[in-house]
């Protein structure tokens, strides 16, 4: 072969050896790794029942008392856009605050980490924390045709039974601020829950004792069938 034909082959393969060469040496970057929450973080307590189950207080009790508030209640079909709107509403209010807005099942849970509610040990609001819970406030009362459940948790310091006491004082403290602030009080019903659903099972650090220590807000969505069969056919007549 020619030297003048060779020489375009040799060139090239020379071009490709030096790229090969370069892309083994070039740093490569690492896989991406997918972060976890930590092995001790459970993400709506030990069981997520007392947020999935029954509003406090039975249903049928509740749903007696908003209707004798003049609250209308939701037929079932008209609940999903309702609490789409409630949560994006939720959302928007209180972006950028650092609450956390949890869709679970057809309900909303507002959870608002210790930081903003309680000193240790104490059961009386911050004054910091009005502005957050003002912001809440303003949308639960627009959207009236839910349940409102404030449910109150503690770290695991201290007995179980001063931890009971504690919590149930925290979420009359804030179902009180709700009430105060335009929250219809037949709308509202409290429980604390003490040390029995905590975020860390075993809350040995600060920032885990705090993360347990919570406040959160429920909300449910008030339906035509929850005033039972008899009061569901009277109003449809």
């Amino acid at each position: 072969m020619p030297i003048s034909r060779r020489l375009p082959a040799i060139v090239l393969g020379a071009s490709l050896a030096i790229i090969t060469a370069c892309s083994a040496i070039a740093p490569q970057p690492p896989p991406p790794v997918a972060v976890a929450p930590p092995a001790a973080f459970i993400p709506l307590g030990l069981s997520a029942a007392y947020v999935s189950g029954d509003v406090v207080g039975g249903r049928r009790a509740r749903a007696a008392k908003l209707r004798a508030a003049g609250i209308r209640p939701l037929t079932p079909a008209g609940v999903p856009a309702y609490m789409a709107r409630t949560d994006t509403e939720l959302r928007q209010q209180t972006a950028g605050i650092g609450l956390d807005v949890i869709r679970v099942g057809d309900g909303i849970l507002i959870r608002i980490p210790a930081a903003f509610t309680f000193q240790p040990g104490s059961a009386d609001v911050k004054p910091e924390f009005d502005a957050t819970l003002l912001e809440v406030a303003r949308t639960v009362k627009a959207r009236s045709q839910t349940y409102v459940d404030v449910l109150a948790h503690t770290d695991t310091t201290g007995s179980p039974q001063v931890n009971q006491a504690l919590s149930d004082k925290r979420a009359n403290a804030v179902a009180g601020f709700l009430a105060r602030h335009g929250v219809a009080r037949a709308r509202i019903a409290a429980k604390g829950y003490g040390e029995s659903a905590p975020l860390y099972g075993a809350d040995v650090t600060e920032t885990q004792r705090a993360a347990n220590r919570r406040v959160e807000i429920r909300l449910v969505p008030f339906r035509s069938t929850d005033l039972g069969p008899t009061a569901a056919r009277r109003r449809r007549s």
